[in-house]
Parts: C-alpha cells; structure tokens; sequence
C-alpha cells in the first residue's frame, strides 16, 4: 500500500494534536489500594516508615499509577475521536489495542499533583496478509508539580 494512499492523507492532517492538560491527584490511600488491586507487596507503596526511610524519602506510586483525575477529562477522545471517525470511513472497522508502551523518567510520590496532556503522535500502514492495516499512536505526558516529567506513555490501535 502507498504511503500516500486517503486514509494516510487525512490522518497526517490530525498529527501533532494535543489535548488540553488534565490533572490527577496522587492520593496515599490510593497509591496503597492499588498496589493491594495488583498484588504488589513492595513495602514502597504501602509502608509509610519504611518509605520515609528509603531513598525516596516518602511513599512513591507503582510504575504505571498516576492517581485519579481532579476534575473527568474527555480530552484524549477528543483527540482520538476524529482519527478513529477518519479510519472508520476508510472501511477500517476493526479497532484494536495493540499495546502500551511507557517511560519512567521520575518517581510518582504521595501528594504529587500530575498534569498530563495527550497527543496524537503517528500514524502509519502497511499491507498484511489480512489486507490493510494503520497504526495509530497516542502519547501521554505526565508532569509533576514542579514541571518535571515523570512518565511518558505511548498507546498504539491497530485498525484493519
């Protein structure tokens, strides 16, 4: 399939859209809640004193936690709500998720307030053995209070 078939034309037009930031609250209660959901014993998320005794110098979030929104954002569909309007009409009827990717730059801590932003960050295609198939990629920043980022999170959909 060409590089320059439709589809890519008009998807190439949504890249590089953001959305408007969200913020999420780190709470202490939840970071240990879900390290109890995931069955994850590492005293780091759930020990206050032990905690306070480490490196990290208070409880810190398991990879992957970044609390719960302050405030519901719809702001990555928003985004995505266009692309996946664009692939639909193409004929690609099947969406799927074809996996999550993350970087860890910084601990998410106990109290931390993390604004994030997504963004539409690529899209290609191929030709398979089924026919064709567009990748479509997401990406989320998560940047603590003090404007350091902690966590980048790239999401891709497979549509065929």
């Amino acid at each position: 399939m060409a590089a320059d078939s439709g589809v890519m034309a008009e998807l190439r037009q949504f890249i590089g859209t953001v959305t408007a930031p969200g913020l999420n609250e780190v709470e202490r209660g939840a970071i240990r809640r879900y390290a109890e959901a995931v069955e994850d014993p590492n005293r780091l998320y759930s020990d206050f004193e032990y905690a306070a005794g480490s490196r990290f110098g208070g409880l810190i979030a398991p990879p992957g936690f970044f609390g719960w929104p302050l405030k519901v954002s719809t702001a990555a569909m928003e985004v995505m709500a266009p692309v996946f309007e664009t692939v639909l009409k193409a004929g690609l009827f099947r969406i799927l998720d074809a996996g999550v990717e993350y970087d860890f730059f910084l601990p998410v801590r106990a109290d931390d307030i993390l604004t994030w932003y997504a963004r539409f960050a690529d899209a290609s295609e191929r030709e398979g053995k089924a026919g064709r198939m567009v990748f479509l990629t997401m990406e989320l920043v998560y940047l603590n209070q003090n404007g350091d980022t902690v966590a980048r999170r790239r999401q891709t959909f497979l549509a065929r």
